[in-house]
């Protein structure tokens, strides 16, 4: 490679970073942010800025926010999101597979959509007697592994709203204090239980995590209750180091 190959090599990595950036900057201004202050968040000239805002807007990748008259994140990111969210099932589906291999049980992906769980992949166990759900059933998050998990990874005030809302629905009774306890001690183990709970006769441990666009995933290992106290430590043991091959894999 001649040396002004690898300065334009070098120059072609210096924008993309630098575009890189100013989407950041972006994910949490709902409402738009101006040139110059995007330009004082990554310290770059206003003038480099509106380069690269007008190369990502004409990508749709940002737009003009009507309310403010800012710059926002454009439609095209969440096309791109979308694609990556069915990716992780694709990514993970290896480890899953694995996973339920080591423990003969079932093994769950499922999402954070909104104020439940959504099953993204499954890969049943080989016992006779083993739990089973379907791909795209929703659950709920108070009371099953998955979702504690995820919620541990929300802030409290978060949390309130949702487990307010959703014993609302479901006519559960429970004492917000106790949840939030509970999830403290998730996000130190980083592990939720389910101990019959949701579903009579079925227990389950958990992991949450966050992807690469910062979505919430969790995986589940649920388990008749009958065997789940025989074999709780080595599923905590093998989720547990299920988390941190993830975390190598797609996790931030």
């Amino acid at each position: 490679m001649s040396e002004t190959d690898t300065a334009e090599s070098r120059s072609g990595i210096q924008v993309i970073a630098r575009a890189a950036s100013v989407l950041r900057a972006l994910k949490g201004a709902r409402s738009g942010m101006s040139l110059g202050q995007i330009a004082e968040q990554v310290d770059l000239p206003r003038s480099t800025v509106q380069r690269i805002v007008g190369a990502l807007q004409a990508e749709r990748m940002v737009i003009a926010s009507n309310s403010s008259g800012g710059i926002r994140l454009g439609p095209e990111l969440q096309s791109l999101a979308e694609s990556a969210r069915f990716s992780v099932a694709d990514v993970l589906r290896p480890l899953l597979v694995r996973l339920s291999a080591e423990t003969e049980e079932t093994v769950d992906l499922s999402s954070l959509r909104g104020n439940v769980v959504v099953f993204l992949d499954q890969i049943p166990g080989t016992q006779r007697l083993r739990a089973v759900s379907s791909v795209g059933d929703a659950f709920p998050l108070t009371t099953t592994a998955n979702g504690k998990a995820c919620l541990s990874l929300l802030d409290d005030e978060t949390i309130t709203l949702i487990a307010r809302g959703e014993w609302a629905a479901t006519g559960r009774k429970g004492e917000i204090a106790d949840l939030l306890e509970e999830i403290r001690s998730i996000r130190i183990s980083s592990i939720a239980f389910d101990r019959d709970e949701h579903t009579p006769g079925i227990s389950a441990v958990g992991v949450a995590f966050r992807d690469w666009n910062g979505d919430i995933y969790a995986v589940s290992i649920p388990t008749p209750t009958t065997r789940f106290g025989r074999q709780e430590e080595r599923l905590v043991a093998a989720i547990g180091k299920l988390a941190g091959e993830i975390a190598a894999t797609i996790a931030q």
